[in-house]
């Protein structure tokens, strides 16, 4: 008589792979919290009060950069925390902490008092910093490309149907109603996180925490670490500046009387598809390849793609064109957080990472600006010149600052 065949074990999903399922949710939901507010923000200030165009302008430049001003200044700290204390505990800060602002920008009675809950807003900022910092401590390092790669994707989807999630509530309830319903949003993103997030963490005492200056002593090539952050400054830069005229350059290269909203839309949306798409396959083929290889094909496809956007006769040659950039996207702000994963220690990721939002906090800032600038200076055509040049220069910087990886990966 044969003994019965023991039965098969499926072997347990690894913790780092569970973790970046709750996480990709998390980020996923984080994305949409912010941007579906933002097709309507601007409206919302206008209910406000009874402003000039001029005042209605500035009130609303003001209360969409609000945000990522404290962000920059607000990040480093938070990172300080999570090396001590842990980034769950800062995922559930910065969840918890905007669920309840943004809801209360939905009884807001001035236009004060909604800047200055914007503000606030940036105080609790660093859900997705952090939700890359835990992940680049816990995946492997040879799986880190594609962790990132995949987490990053979360964040693009949300962003990418936030705007017509929130235009739909908008129309069906009302503003405040959408504010209320995206703070519910975010306090759903703190339960999960709380129950289905798990960290080994051992807390760093205070008096054993590393300065500044130490935090660059200890990580490896630390003129490349800050080459990373000035690389994600000028990427977050070239991706905001085309921001204000976007919807512009549209309506100028567009018979009259056309959907110019709905094509302005689909235009904007269009990167983030094939972002979503190709984040994971680059990630992967850059653990393999070369991260930093990577990011220079990507810099220079960029500049190929932004180049041709100047001289568009049409709405088809400029989504086509953007299609081209979200594959480049695919490739910047992923391998970045690569690169500083790979070369940063366990106990100082999330100060790096925090750096690297307020970084990414000031590209969201200047980029607009310079946009704007530059438009009035040379027409809508010139942003996106001007813009090939930004990543040219970026290109350059990569390159010169990647050298000893490049030439590690080749002899390996």
């Amino acid at each position: 008589m044969t003994e019965p065949e023991p039965a098969t074990v499926k072997p347990k999903r690894p913790i780092w792979r569970r973790n970046l399922f709750v996480l990709w949710f998390g980020t996923f939901m984080a994305g949409l919290a912010f941007s579906e507010i933002m097709p309507f923000l601007s409206l919302y200030v206008d209910t406000l009060g009874n402003f000039t165009k001029d005042q209605l302008n500035l009130y609303s430049g003001i209360t969409f950069s609000a945000t990522y001003l404290v962000t920059a200044v607000a990040s480093p700290m938070w990172g300080r925390l999570a090396d001590r204390k842990g980034r769950k505990l800062m995922l559930l800060r910065a969840s918890l902490g905007m669920a309840v602002v943004m809801g209360l920008m939905g009884a807001v009675t001035s236009v004060w008092e909604l800047m200055a809950l914007r503000f606030i807003q940036g105080i609790f900022s660093g859900y997705i910093s952090n939700a890359n910092a835990l992940m680049a401590t816990q995946a492997p390092k040879s799986k880190s490309g594609q962790a990132l790669g995949t987490l990053s994707t979360g964040y693009v989807a949300g962003s990418l149907f936030g705007p017509l999630v929130g235009g739909v509530l908008a129309e069906i309830f009302s503003y405040r109603v959408t504010f209320f319903i995206t703070g519910a949003l975010l306090l759903s993103v703190f339960f999960v996180s709380y129950f289905f997030v798990t960290e080994s963490f051992t807390p760093v005492k205070k008096e054993n925490m590393l300065s500044s200056k130490e935090v660059l002593g200890v990580v490896n090539h630390p003129r490349l670490i800050l080459g990373m952050f000035i690389t994600t400054l000028i990427i977050q830069a070239s991706n905001m500046s085309i921001s204000p005229i976007l919807s512009l350059y549209v309506r100028e290269i567009m018979p009259k009387g056309s959907a110019i909203t709905l094509f302005s839309g689909i235009v904007a949306a269009i990167p983030g598809v094939a972002t979503l798409f190709a984040a994971p396959q680059l990630g992967r083929l850059g653990d393999r390849i070369g991260t930093e290889l990577i990011l220079s094909i990507g810099f220079i496809f960029a500049i190929l793609v932004y180049l041709p956007m100047a001289f568009v006769t049409n709405v088809w040659q400029l989504m086509f064109l953007r299609f081209l950039i979200g594959i480049s996207n695919a490739t910047m702000l992923p391998a970045v957080q690569t690169i500083l994963s790979k070369n940063t220690p366990p106990e100082v990721t999330g100060r790096v990472f925090s750096w690297n939002q307020s970084f990414q906090a000031i590209g969201s800032v200047l980029g607009p600006m310079i946009g704007s600038v530059v438009s009035t200076v040379f027409d809508y055509s010139g942003v996106f010149i001007s813009t090939s040049v930004l990543v040219l220069l970026n290109f350059l910087l990569v390159w010169h600052n990647t050298a000893s990886l490049r030439r590690k990966h080749l002899n390996s």
